[in-house]
């Protein structure tokens, strides 16, 4: 059963790898064996982690990467491919948020900033991932998006992120349809409320204590919690599994019923 979950031999690009979920699954994900690739904008930041992964025995490798940007993005996925001759994962985990914004509250320029960097960037990432598949005669491929809970279950002040995060699911539904195709899965994590960058405003927040009544499991997630969904999404154990949304999330979508 164990060897399913081995990713000896695999080799695995992160998007928004220098912190949070992608800073931690480029940990697990080297762990079990993969060659990780770690892309973002912080170059300090990813080089520090590749150091630290190669000193407990991983192999992993940093490419500055910005996810607004077509050519950064297709320089990206090139260095995987040219670095090591195949790409088996792409992991879409790029993702911010506009803070505690409601719709009416927001602009222009914070929606095209949530919207490019957590939809449109999976998209163009997705689509050229799936160029270079069949370019390098790969013979198929696997694609993870992070997505969130809040595509389904969401509160005020969360406009545009759960707006881009529904998108996110939908996508990942519509894209296993037609990548069926070229043999690519997709399927997306579904994390909830999880201690970040992204959502430390409302978990660090004086409301804290009473939302975490809404969660049957009474408390945040931490990262670990995640490693077992993403080693399940990533390896050749969800072989079988396409267009699935894996909700992670002590219950809490359960609890909106």
């Amino acid at each position: 059963m164990t060897t399913s979950f081995d990713l000896t031999g695999k080799v695995i690009a992160i998007t928004g790898a220098s912190s949070g979920f992608g800073h931690h699954f480029a940990g697990v994900l080297a762990s079990a064996g993969a060659t990780v690739v770690l892309g973002a904008r912080r170059e300090e930041k990813l080089q520090a982690r590749v150091r630290a992964i190669i000193a407990n025995g991983g192999k992993a490798l940093a490419v500055p990467l910005d996810v607004l940007n077509k050519n950064s993005i297709h320089n990206f996925i090139d260095a995987a491919f040219s670095n090591y001759g195949q790409l088996d994962v792409l992991i879409n985990n790029a993702g911010v948020e506009a803070g505690a914004k409601t719709y009416t509250m927001i602009d222009e320029q914070d929606w095209d900033f949530v919207m490019d960097t957590n939809l449109k960037s999976a998209w163009l990432s997705s689509k050229y991932y799936t160029e270079q598949v069949q370019a390098h005669k790969q013979g198929g491929g696997n694609i993870v998006m992070i997505s969130s809970i809040t595509d389904t279950r969401t509160i005020k002040g969360q406009f545009p992120y759960a707006v881009s995060k529904g998108a996110l699911t939908r996508m990942t539904e519509i894209m296993a349809l037609e990548a069926s195709r070229y043999k690519i899965r997709v399927n997306a994590l579904a994390p909830g409320y999880i201690l970040t960058d992204v959502s430390r405003i409302l978990l660090e927040s004086d409301a804290a204590p009473e939302f975490v009544k809404g969660i049957p499991m009474r408390r945040f997630g931490e990262f670990e919690d995640l490693d077992g969904p993403i080693l399940l999404l990533a390896s050749d154990a969800s072989r079988y599994m396409t267009g699935s949304v894996i909700a992670v999330d002590g219950g809490h979508l359960c609890a909106s019923l």
